[in-house]
């Protein structure tokens, strides 16, 4: 067949490329977003118990909730632009990021590699994509602000929720935002705030911690699909993706970002009570995956 002189050929060709494209990313997705199956003999019901849990996780939300405004947003977001806090590898961070227990989860005391291993782990074993395992095994990296000069733990982790508007009350322990300054301010305090209706997660500001910093550091700094970024992004928004919050602020756009998250979210949620990885084990099967989606050195 001679392409160059015969146009319909190419067209018909080109049609071709275009449809083979259009089924690879029905069969991508078909994998990607089907049910999780890790978990299916797991009590769902045991996990996020908030009203069961221990004085450290409910004096870190309040905290959080205390301290989360816009000011505080804008002025953290400003200096993320211009501060450059190391420059090391994707597993170096892991290696770094190991000695950090987070304050705010009350599902697990484990360390953060066991916590990132077992998600990568449990997305693997339901034979899931290499860029999911990529995602689920970095998720958490955004932590690493806590060495980086951060304030506490309260902006670092903990579940994020939108400000510069009227606090919702789906997000949990919704009363310790009484102390919040933003909570009697006169625009923040209402239902859409500086905000127009369905204006898009991608115009809002959410509070700032580990899921929006690596967010921004790795969009640049990775070959990762827009679906990981979004898993990675809005994982602890668990008041949009949980609890059904927000609906007046989103938009078309965001349904993708929404089922993106939900697939994600199990691996992250419930792995949290398997056994702990050997990781010397699987250490060289994820330093390949790493090699194939980020560079050897990211600035953080």
């Amino acid at each position: 067949m001679r392409l160059a002189n015969d146009p319909c050929a190419l067209d018909t060709v080109s049609d071709a490329v275009d449809e083979v494209n259009k089924l690879k990313g029905q069969v991508a997705a078909a994998q990607w977003d089907e049910a999780s199956k890790f978990d299916s003999e797991k009590d769902k019901n045991s996990f996020r118990q908030y009203e069961e849990a221990c004085d450290r996780v409910k004096n870190f939300y309040r905290e959080q909730h205390e301290k989360q405004t816009v000011a505080f947003n804008v002025r953290v977001r400003a200096e993320f632009k211009r501060t450059v806090h190391a420059r090391m590898g994707i597993w170096e961070a892991i290696e770094k990021l190991n000695t950090l227990v987070d304050d705010s989860d009350p599902d697990t005391s484990l360390s953060q590699i066991e916590h990132l291993l077992q998600t990568a782990e449990a997305i693997r074993r339901d034979g899931k994509p290499e860029w999911m395992q990529v995602a689920g095994l970095v998720h958490d990296l955004g932590k690493l602000l806590y060495f980086f000069g951060s304030e506490g733990q309260w902006d670092v982790v903990g579940d994020t929720f939108v400000v510069g508007c009227k606090f919702s009350d789906r997000i949990i322990y919704p009363e310790t935002f009484e102390n919040n300054p933003d909570f009697h301010d006169p625009v923040y305090s209402t239902e859409y705030g500086v905000y127009s209706p369905h204006c898009g997660l991608e115009n809002v500001m959410l509070s700032w911690g580990h899921d929006e910093y690596l967010y921004h550091v790795l969009k640049k700094q990775s070959s990762l699909p827009i679906d990981a970024l979004y898993m990675i992004r809005y994982h602890s928004f668990y008041p949009w993706h949980r609890e059904g919050a927000y609906s007046h602020l989103t938009n078309a756009e965001d349904q993708r970002a929404l089922e993106a998250v939900r697939a994600f979210n199990p691996y992250d949620l419930y792995s949290k009570s398997d056994e702990p990885v050997r990781v010397e084990e699987v250490k060289p099967y994820y330093q390949a995956l790493i090699a194939k989606y980020f560079p050897d050195v990211i600035e953080w």
